[in-house]
């Protein structure tokens, strides 16, 4: 499964299949891109206020003054996160039938893996995201599209994909948790607690819950080094983001790495 909407559970938790019965059965290429687009450009824009506010802290901002303040941005990051949530979304539901020649369930490592490889992939994508809205927001220019030809300007068509590696990290492990951690979590409550076995619709809300929480706790540090990273364009402080994550650290510990 932005600096960063995948610090909190995502609005998407059916993906790659749906139940019937006791019987899943695998959404079509295109079904799983309807299902993606629509939560991840949900989940955007109802927390851009929250992702402005992470920004500002990890890159030591001031807040914002005005709503549209809150909100600036949030063109450029939820435009494009609808695409990629769906193509994690279809990407997961194409490498889970080749893994599983599409006539059986995948098992728990083989959900998890395939949709950090699902995640991973996405990154081509969500990178470039992610450093244009911290940049607009940074630089305080009216759209995505000046944002990126002031970034292409100062420091070249490579200066894009700043914290790209970071990034791969970060979509490998949240989209595990929100395509893999989660269903295995509603199918364990499913089976074992009596309450969600007639109520796979609760199941499922609390799986994606567990899922997006796990998987924001475990990201979260990633995501800070790669903001620092991506905010300090030119290197200054942070030469990368592994650098920026070690420094961050040094300064004020975990508090810092989840600040």
């Amino acid at each position: 499964m932005m600096p960063n909407t995948r610090d909190f559970p995502p609005l998407t938790p059916f993906a790659a299949s749906v139940v019937e019965g006791k019987r899943r059965l695998p959404l079509s290429d295109t079904e799983n891109l309807m299902v993606g687009a629509f939560g991840g450009t949900l989940e955007c824009t109802v927390q851009m206020p929250l992702i402005t506010l992470k920004i500002c802290q990890q890159s030591k901002k001031p807040f914002p003054t005005s709503i549209g303040g809150w909100f600036r941005g949030v063109t450029a990051a939820a435009a494009p996160l609808g695409p990629i949530t769906a193509v994690q979304v279809a990407v997961n539901g194409a490498i889970e039938r080749a893994v599983t020649g599409g006539d059986r369930g995948p098992t728990d490592p083989e959900r998890v893996g395939v949709a950090m490889a699902a995640g991973a992939a996405s990154s081509v994508l969500y990178s470039p995201v992610d450093l244009v809205v911290i940049q607009q927001q940074k630089l305080g220019l009216d759209s995505p599209g000046a944002t990126i030809s002031a970034i292409v300007k100062e420091h070249g068509a490579a200066g894009m994909m700043r914290g790209f590696w970071s990034c791969v990290g970060r979509e490998a492990i949240y989209t595990a948790g929100y395509l893999g951690l989660a269903p295995i979590a509603k199918d364990y409550l499913t089976s074992n607690v009596e309450y969600f076995k007639s109520n796979e619709l609760a199941a499922s809300i609390v799986g994606s819950s567990i899922g997006g929480t796990v998987a924001a706790v475990l990201t979260h540090p990633v995501d800070t080094s790669k903001t620092c990273a991506q905010s300090d364009i030119a290197g200054v402080k942070y030469p990368n983001a592994r650098t920026a994550l070690g420094m961050v650290y040094r300064e004020g510990g975990i508090k810092a790495l989840y600040g």
